[in-house]
C-alpha cells in the first residue's frame, strides 16, 4: 500500500502538475456547499456527480494543473434531459473529428456539442452533469482502489486554490482525485 506522501509525489511528477495536496474535511464541506449553488447560463442545473462520488472515498487530492496536463479520458461535462437522454457532450481535439461533419449536432463552442434533435419530454428539463472520470495514474498497483477524478466548478476551483494559499491564475485549473486505500 502506498503512503500518503508517495501518492502526492507520484501526482506532482506528472507533466503539467503545478501542485498536489490533500483536502481536509472543512474545505470539502465548503466546496460541497458551493457546488450545491452552481447554475449554468439560463439557470440550467449543474450536478457535480463526480464530486459527490469523491466524497465517498477515503482520500481526496487536489491537483492544480496547467495546459500541459493530459486531457481527460472521458468527457467531464455532459448535458442530460430529465429522462436521461444525452443532449450534449464535451468534445476534445482528439475526438472532434467524429462530430465535425455531422448535421445532427450544433457546436456551442470548440469544446462542446449539443444534439438539438433529441426530444425532451413535455415538462422535462435538462441538467449539466459533471460525472466521475477515470484517473489511470492511480490504481491498484500503487495501493489505490475505487479511483475517480472530477473537475470542481470554477468557483470551487478558485476557492480550493485560495484555501491552499495559491494566487489566482487563469492558466491553472484543479482536478480532484479520490480513492480508497483498502479494496472494497
Amino acid at each position: 500500500m502506498c503512503e500518503d506522501d508517495q501518492h502526492i509525489k507520484l501526482l506532482k511528477g506528472l507533466r503539467g502538475v503545478i501542485d498536489a495536496f490533500y483536502l481536509d474535511d472543512k474545505i470539502k464541506a465548503e466546496v460541497q456547499a458551493e457546488e450545491n449553488t452552481v447554475k449554468a447560463c439560463g439557470g440550467i442545473t449543474v450536478c457535480n456527480l463526480g464530486y459527490m462520488e469523491a466524497l465517498k472515498r477515503e482520500k481526496v487530492i487536489c491537483i492544480v494543473k496547467d495546459p500541459r496536463f493530459r486531457p481527460p479520458p472521458k468527457p467531464t461535462v455532459i448535458l442530460l434531459s430529465s429522462d436521461g437522454k444525452l443532449l450534449g457532450t464535451e468534445v476534445f481535439p482528439e475526438t472532434s473529428a467524429e462530430y465535425r461533419n455531422r448535421d445532427d449536432v450544433l457546436w456551442l463552442s470548440d469544446g462542446f456539442v449539443i444534439f438539438p434533435y433529441v426530444e425532451i419530454p413535455p415538462g422535462g428539463s435538462e441538467s449539466f452533469i459533471m460525472p466521475p472520470v477515470p484517473f489511470p495514474e492511480l490504481n491498484e498497483s500503487n495501493g489505490c482502489f475505487d479511483v475517480i477524478s472530477c473537475s470542481p466548478a470554477p468557483t470551487c476551483d478558485k476557492m480550493i486554490r485560495k484555501w491552499h494559499g495559491m494566487e489566482d491564475n487563469g492558466k491553472y485549473a484543479s482536478i480532484l482525485v479520490a480513492f480508497n486505500t483498502v479494496k472494497g
